[in-house]
């Protein structure tokens, strides 16, 4: 489709790409007469160029221009790069920016220094994977107005969100805290993962490599396991309160090799589980807690029930 004078035009890139359609507008003319191109971005579908080329030219907006705000920019960026990841990742970023940003939306980007950005981290008063979450929004934000010719310098690359925590003291899940998982653990995405690992005592490595294949629902357990000699391919039993959760995940994944994958049907890795899942679903929950303490809090509670198990057959004998 051939489009109009100045409105724009869409290329199919060369190669094998997972976004090959670029959108490039026409920017002005060198000496020579040589069109000095602008970019818009980068899609996987013609259709979804075309919907951001006619974005564009139904609301023109200079994206060079001396005013532009950091929400503004927020806006440009998001409508081009959201399209491109995962819901818990754009989820991710929203909560960033609509919680912690706020001080920084009026303000001109080019305005911003890094005075201004570090103490949007220092003043969330958050752990760090949540720091490192809007240090991550604000290096996506530059890279947007670097493109874009909005700024000349990226001060989002010197940021500080400090090291992550030492060795750090157990803190187990709450009864409360455990009640409220399972109060959302059918409306949130994921949520029930977190469940599935306090009351299996899987470490989140194990619990992604479990295999469909090694999945027995009628007999209540699961193979697992690889941290060690002994740990490897040991009986998981599938506790009744979560049996729904991983019924759940049978049926969805059972022609997959994997009971838990990602958005494209592979296996998930532990770092975009940590960060896209595990630390989005306890920062929306107000929860402070490292993946390893679900297995520490396995443990307590099978200490629990001995106990109560061993004081009812006490009071049996009595």
């Amino acid at each position: 489709m051939r489009m109009p004078s100045g409105y724009g035009s869409i290329i199919k890139l060369k190669g094998n790409r997972r976004r090959p359609y670029q959108v490039r507008l026409t920017k002005g003319f060198t000496d020579e007469g040589k069109q000095i191109y602008m970019y818009l971005g980068y899609y996987a579908k013609r259709e979804e160029a075309l919907v951001a080329l006619s974005d564009y030219n139904s609301s023109p907006y200079d994206i060079t221009r001396e005013t532009i705000t950091f929400e503004e920019v927020y806006n440009k960026m998001s409508k081009q790069h959201y399209p491109t990841v995962s819901d818990s990742a754009i989820e991710n970023y929203s909560n960033c920016f609509r919680k912690y940003c706020k001080p920084l939306y009026k303000m001109r980007f080019k305005d911003i220094r890094l005075t201004h950005l570090q103490g949007v981290i220092d003043d969330s008063g958050m752990a760090h994977p949540t720091r490192a979450m809007i240090k991550t929004l604000f290096r996506l934000m530059y890279k947007f107005a670097l493109k874009n010719d909005i700024i000349d310098k990226n001060y989002a690359t010197f940021v500080n969100v400090g090291k992550r925590e030492g060795p750090t003291k157990r803190k187990l899940f709450t009864q409360d805290e455990i009640n409220e998982l399972f109060k959302y653990a059918d409306s949130v995405e994921y949520l029930d993962t977190i469940l599935i690992l306090i009351y299996t005592g899987l470490r989140i490595s194990e619990l992604l490599s479990i295999e469909i294949a090694n999945v027995h629902l009628e007999e209540r357990y699961m193979v697992g396991g690889m941290k060690t000699e002994a740990g490897k391919n040991r009986i998981i039993p599938i506790n009744r309160k979560i049996e729904p959760f991983i019924k759940k995940y049978y049926e969805q994944n059972k022609d997959k090799k994997y009971l838990i994958v990602n958005a494209f049907g592979r296996q998930m890795k532990y770092s975009n589980y940590r960060r896209e899942h595990f630390d989005r679903i306890l920062m929306n929950l107000n929860m402070s807690h490292l993946i390893h303490d679900t297995r520490h809090t396995t443990a307590t509670l099978l200490d629990k029930a001995r106990s109560e198990q061993a004081l009812y057959k006490i009071n049996l004998r009595s």
